[in-house]
């Protein structure tokens, strides 16, 4: 089975035992609870959409591997044309969704440990990356999604992993056996964890010789004994308990993170891919950061679509859209949205080929990316939450307009457009506010800040990466100087 179909996805989970918390009660099936079931819908439109002909040059390739038909989110890039896909895919998916559909971290794992193990291998002698090619080829072959697992609690960021009062704070081997390692620990804010079939650890940072036994890659099914996932809030994520297609704002789709406990679970020799080699942790970590930078200028984009297209309707709905300065906020929205789709394909477009094979993007222009998604969407926001009106944070619920007692009122005093139903003006503001205030925000605005790193570590890396000697040497060149 090389490619499932959204609903032998959906059927996939079901068959797992995963240990789901919601509001502090075992969740008995994630798949058809009601807060998670949105965020399914999104990943399973990743499968619906590679059965499409329409779609299936963006979201299918042949896998280097096997030769075989295989969903993108399982590949390893294999030329530029394969990053800028990439970003087209993605681009394609928040639009057909408007939230996060939770598989790319996954994908920019696979690419991030590929190069990274070959060159482990080459250097110590190790035979991580033909273990890791194997890994991929059951993941490809059974159209897994796979959760990328990067992120620590951290505890006292101002202290190593070594140095730290609980040692827990970042994940680690509690010990090592013949046969496999025991770890312990948690990784935060993990996307789609509850609606994958794998997870693919790594470390957090760059690590010393003291914090050897915290540079640990691996990757176990999500249902392994001792992996405990506690599901993320979200704003105003109780909604979707209440029975209203209108005031959830997107009926459909949905994303989430949780907090998932490592409590002392038990990894096999064959699915470990990294074991103590810490001089190896932060070339894994940047390769990692760069792809998933990259990420942002395609999914990020697409939801951005969806929402600018939710302004412009919005100010038709309320008669506004005429105005010249409505205009000019939509064209602003249109101008930052497609900017960051520029970073996210000249980053794809400036590739280079590694050691390995596989593709790499450019790492300055990811970081320049992913910079500019901690800012823009935050415009596009504001832009859309200023054309939208106050209204978009203080209209009624969808049962005060259907209540006999004052629904006629809410019908009559929320119209705006004559010919436009109440109704259908209240779904487009719930949306907007679903998008900038509500759950999907945890998509799009929050996560464009924190996500693949904050903002200071793009800069970090932007500051690496900007070769600031050779760009004197220019000046030098030109004005003949020699020191």
């Amino acid at each position: 089975m090389a490619l499932m179909t959204g609903n032998e996805y959906v059927e996939s989970l079901r068959k797992l035992n995963m240990e789901v918390y919601i509001f502090g009660e075992r969740v008995e099936c994630p798949v058809d609870h009601p807060i998670i079931r949105p965020s399914l819908n999104s990943v399973k439109m990743t499968y619906d959409l590679a059965q499409e002909p329409e779609y299936e040059e963006l979201m299918t390739v042949t896998s280097h591997l096997t030769g075989k038909k295989i969903n993108r989110f399982a590949h390893i890039h294999q030329s530029t044309e394969d990053l800028v896909k990439k970003v087209k895919m993605q681009r394609l998916l928040g639009q057909k969704t408007a939230s996060c559909f939770q598989r790319c971290v996954g994908m920019d794992a696979f690419n991030a440990c590929y190069s990274t193990t070959y060159d482990m291998d080459k250097k110590l002698g190790t035979n991580y990356h033909e273990k890791l090619k194997k890994y991929i080829i059951y993941c490809q072959e059974n159209d897994l999604t796979v959760d990328g697992a990067m992120t620590d609690p951290k505890g006292d960021r101002g202290l190593a992993p070594s140095a730290q009062a609980d040692p827990d704070m970042f994940l680690h081997i509690v010990e090592r056996r013949e046969d496999g390692i025991v770890v312990r620990g948690a990784k935060a804010h993990q996307t789609g964890i509850v609606n994958s079939h794998e997870v693919l650890v790594m470390p957090t940072l760059s690590m010393t010789e003291a914090d050897k036994d915290y540079s640990v890659c691996f990757a176990l099914p999500t249902d392994t004994k001792g992996i405990k996932m506690i599901y993320g809030r979200q704003s105003c994520d109780t909604r979707k308990l209440e029975g209203s297609k209108v005031d959830v704002g997107n009926p459909k789709f949905g994303g989430h993170e949780a907090l998932v406990v490592f409590d002392n679970v038990f990894v096999p020799n064959d699915r470990i891919f990294m074991c103590g080699e810490y001089e190896f942790s932060n070339s894994l970590v940047e390769r990692f950061a760069g792809f998933h930078r990259q990420s942002y200028g395609g999914c990020k984009v697409g939801v951005g679509d969806v929402l600018i297209g939710a302004t412009a309707l919005i100010s038709d709905y309320n008669g506004t859209k005429k105005a010249s300065h409505i205009k000019d906020k939509i064209i602003e929205m249109t101008h930052l949205n497609e900017t960051l789709y520029c970073a996210g394909i000249a980053c794809s477009s400036e590739g280079h080929k590694t050691a390995a094979g596989s593709y790499e993007i450019d790492l300055l222009l990811a970081n320049v990316c992913k910079q500019n998604v901690t800012r823009f969407p935050y415009e596009i926001a504001r832009l859309a939450e200023d054309i939208a009106g106050g209204i978009l944070v203080t209209l009624p619920s969808e049962a005060d307009l259907n209540s006999k007692e004052v629904g006629h009122y809410v019908e009559k005093y929320l119209k705006g457009v004559a010919t436009v139903p109440t109704i259908t003006r209240m779904k487009v503001l719930r949306f907007i506010e679903n998008l900038t205030l509500g759950t999907a925000a945890v998509g799009y605005r929050t996560e464009s800040l924190h996500g693949a790193g904050s903002p200071q570590a793009q800069r970090i890396m932007i500051s690496r990466q900007s070769n600031l000697e050779a760009k004197k040497q220019l000046v030098k060149d030109i004005l003949d100087i020699d020191i």
